[in-house]
């Protein structure tokens, strides 16, 4: 029989792929989460087996482990407290308290902050790959966290005096209340000012046993400062958080955002220069000091068109300020 006259065999379709398993699926990831920081969690959390390892990073996540800048804006202030307290390089011991401090207090912000907005990020295009937003962590869980750093961070604290401790009382209330003052002010960023800093006066107290009137002075400009880089950030979500409801600077200020960040900016030079002079610091820290104005100036020009990615390229770019202070400080503390 020739091949014309072969009968045809039906022709079957091409085999569907297999739906991806539990280990395949990527979970959703927030907008803003560091490419690099996510590469080295996963790298810690490698040899752990799946289902461990997804909650885990889930957790790490919660606390913003994957998005370092935020723990650095909080410890920049407080190494610029520890140093000018000690008025040189500070005793180990509450460097070590307070650095941990700072990241445990941090994450435990975080994670009260998730939980209070489990109903607003889903809404938010930045935020809905975060682990409550996404169903990925369990509210209750996200108390838990809250709770467990909070305790880690008091047990901290048992180690400094007991001015530190009475402090870290109202510390505690501030990085708890923060998270709601969004749906009733305007003007948030001034209570994460307060929270944010209040590792200031914490720290005078722990080195020198009081709080001069140069901590209140450097707490201020802290809050100064936060009003500034979380307007930014702010920014960002401006037009979200407009439709979800949200208070935030970015939207009180609204188009005169620009020349009021220029204002702020300015205050919280003057009041490091008042910083400088009552600390009678060299000419490390007032090159520092120059060198931040011509950062700030660099982040307006970042945000001139007000565009996304720029306002939070400049909200990053905080990191880089915060480090020429307390580089400024360490060394005029070290040359007098």
């Amino acid at each position: 029989m020739s091949p014309s006259f072969r009968k045809r065999q039906p022709r079957r379709p091409p085999p569907r792929p297999a739906a991806p398993g539990p280990a395949a699926r990527k979970p959703p990831v927030p907008a803003d989460s560091s490419t690099r920081a996510t590469r080295v969690l996963n790298g810690l959390l490698r040899k752990l087996p799946p289902r461990y390892r997804e909650k885990a990073l889930d957790y790490l996540v919660l606390t913003r482990m994957d998005r370092p800048i935020g723990a650095l804006l909080l410890l920049w202030p407080t190494w610029w407290a520890l140093w000018l307290a000690a008025g040189d390089f500070p005793p180990w011991r509450p460097l070590l308290i307070f650095t941990l401090g700072v990241f445990a207090m941090r994450a435990a912000g975080c994670a009260i902050n998730d939980y209070a907005d489990r109903k607003l990020d889903p809404q938010v295009a930045r935020t809905a790959g975060r682990p409550i937003a996404s169903g990925r962590v369990a509210p209750r869980e996200a108390l838990l966290v809250f709770a467990a750093l909070l305790a880690f961070a008091f047990v901290l604290v048992l180690f400094t005096n007991a001015l530190t401790i009475k402090l870290s009382f109202a510390g505690a209330a501030l990085a708890a209340l923060y998270p709601f003052t969004k749906r009733y002010t305007y003007l948030p960023q001034v209570v994460l000012g307060a929270a944010f800093g209040w590792s200031i006066p914490m720290a005078f107290a722990a080195v020198a046993g009081t709080v001069p009137p140069l901590g209140w002075l450097l707490f201020i400009g802290n809050i100064l400062w936060s009003v500034i880089y979380d307007t930014e950030y702010a920014m960002v979500d401006r037009e979200d958080d407009r439709k979800v409801g949200a208070k935030s600077t970015a939207i009180l200020f609204g188009d005169a955002d620009l020349p009021i960040l220029g204002i702020l900016m300015g205050t919280f030079l003057l009041a490091m220069l008042f910083v400088g002079q009552r600390a009678a610091l060299g000419w490390p820290y007032w090159l520092g000091l120059l060198i931040a104005t011509g950062l700030f100036g660099y982040q307006l020009w970042l945000i001139r068109d007000r565009d996304r990615d720029a306002c939070l390229a400049a909200f990053r770019h905080n990191n880089w300020l915060g480090l020429v202070l307390w580089v400024g400080i360490a060394l005029a503390v070290a040359v007098r």
